[in-house]
């Protein structure tokens, strides 16, 4: 071989290899999501995060508990759709290695109702739909006892079960679901406590519809979540970046009005 075609050969491989490399950033980055506000904030986080070489592909999911599980398998780069509890618990429990990169936003939880227009009406053994996983369960539990329909014991915290119930005035039944279901179960039940994502994509208005509602401030702000390994990945920042945009804020702001709030 020639200098000549040597050159030419490793000018060839050389471009080759730069190819593959531009090739290896341009593939997007999966991000699982849940169905509602958690999908649509995302369109406007992809609208940016392109504009700033970041490309998204977004995987909805209709439930908790496979993001996490295709995370930590690696189908997903990261996902968007739950709180620091429940994802803490979720790494406790299976031993997934993934951590939380940034806040996204909050839903504050409602209780719901077709039967009665205020908790007070509820009626002794009235059954009260909750969601039957640990820590959505045990929010629900405590805004049932911040609104005085039951007493907790002492140190159950967010972990808080049907169980942990020391004190029950009106004989409430407890009745857990799955947290995507618990909007269908209105038309069974007295009342149910739903998570603002699932109530949204139900046709619920959390701001008029909801009988009940927890306070926007306290441990359930939403997060990213990506594997540990990842954490510190370019990607990661520009991500984080385009969520916590001013754009996507005031997106927020004027599509939901309320019912979610920006946690950044």
């Amino acid at each position: 071989m020639n200098k000549r075609t040597l050159l030419q050969t490793t000018l060839a491989l050389a471009i080759a290899a730069a190819s593959g490399a531009v090739l290896a950033q341009d593939k997007p980055i999966k991000i699982g999501v849940t169905g509602g506000p958690h999908a649509q904030i995302f369109e406007q986080v992809k609208k940016v995060a392109e504009r700033e070489g970041l490309k998204i592909q977004l995987v909805e999911f209709s439930d908790y508990v496979q993001p996490n599980a295709a995370l930590a398998a690696g189908d997903l780069d990261a996902n968007s759709y739950q709180h620091k509890p429940y994802l803490d618990q979720q790494v406790k429990d299976r031993g997934y290695k993934l951590v939380s990169v940034g806040y996204s936003v909050n839903f504050p939880m409602g209780i719901y109702s077709k039967k009665v227009k205020s908790l007070k009406e509820l009626k002794e053994g009235a059954r009260v739909g909750v969601p039957n996983d640990p820590t959505n369960g045990g929010r629900a539990l405590l805004l049932l006892q911040d609104e005085g329909l039951v007493k907790l014991k002492p140190g159950a915290g967010l972990k808080a079960t049907p169980l942990d119930i020391v004190e029950n005035p009106k004989k409430l039944k407890i009745v857990e679901l799955d947290a995507a279901q618990l909007p269908r179960s209105l038309d069974d039940l007295d009342a149910s406590a739903i998570n603002t994502n699932f109530a949204l994509s139900a046709g619920l208005n959390p701001g008029k519809d909801a009988i009940a509602h927890e306070s926007a401030k306290g441990p359930y702000v939403n997060i990213i979540a990506v594997r540990e390994q990842d954490k510190d990945k370019p990607w990661v920042a520009k991500l984080l970046k385009a969520y916590q945009s001013d754009e996507v804020r005031k997106y927020i702001q004027a599509e939901f009005k309320g019912s979610v709030i920006p946690g950044f």
